[in-house]
């Protein structure tokens, strides 16, 4: 599946192969020694899973730029949650069609979340409703309210022109907001945030049938 993976990638022109590794901790001295624009990583691996090399590298400054895409069997699993919670940009199911695996690795080198609005809720949704395992994430004080208003509106769903719309701002606005808040609680990404947005309990998973925000 490697090897396939490395000729489609290799095939495509702006896209370059640097490493191939054969298990989490060799994946991880790979990403340390080369610092590529993107990791794809198997959720579950030897000697080190998929959600403690993305962990390792999400937590490491020196790889602030890497952006890991989780590669997993499943759709909606709890192993992509706590992928997620873990610092990865998003997930693809490996039977993925290359085509789709080549746009989802210009997304993601573009800078942005791999998972669209509307999957990510649903993702977040599905897990955060059970009950939490950890205590509530710091950093909700830190938001201004339109930051916090902005936050919930993305953890619903809604794009950057439809937050734009209904707060009655310019979508440069609201993307502005989106980042500040990024910013301060130290996402890396849209995905990160809504995380948070459900951890912190921001937002209710139940508000998705509901249809607003707490």
């Amino acid at each position: 599946m490697r090897a396939g993976f490395r000729a489609l990638l290799d095939a495509e022109d702006g896209i370059e192969v640097v490493g191939e590794a054969a298990d989490g901790r060799q994946g991880l001295e790979l990403v340390r020694a080369r610092v590529p624009d993107i990791a794809l990583v198997d959720v579950q691996m030897p000697v080190m899973t998929g959600i403690e090399t993305t962990r390792r590298i999400a937590a490491d400054p020196a790889l602030s730029g890497v952006r890991v895409v989780i590669l997993t069997n499943y759709g909606l699993d709890e192993y992509v949650f706590e992928a997620l919670r873990a610092g990865a940009s998003g997930f693809l199911l490996k039977d993925t069609e290359p085509a789709d695996l080549l746009q989802a690795i210009h997304v993601v080198a573009g800078g942005e979340a791999l998972l669209s609005p509307s999957v990510t809720r649903t993702l977040i949704g599905e897990f955060v409703a059970r009950p939490p395992d950890r205590a509530t994430p710091p950093g909700l004080e830190s938001l201004t309210r339109r930051e916090r208003e902005v936050t919930a509106l993305a953890a619903r769903g809604l794009t950057n022109e439809e937050i734009a719309a209904h707060m009655v701002i310019s979508p440069f606005t609201a993307k502005t907001h989106i980042s500040r808040a990024m910013t301060k609680l130290g996402a890396r990404d849209r995905a990160q945030l809504v995380v948070f947005a459900y951890e912190s309990g921001l937002v209710a998973a139940r508000d998705r049938a509901r249809g607003h925000a707490e």
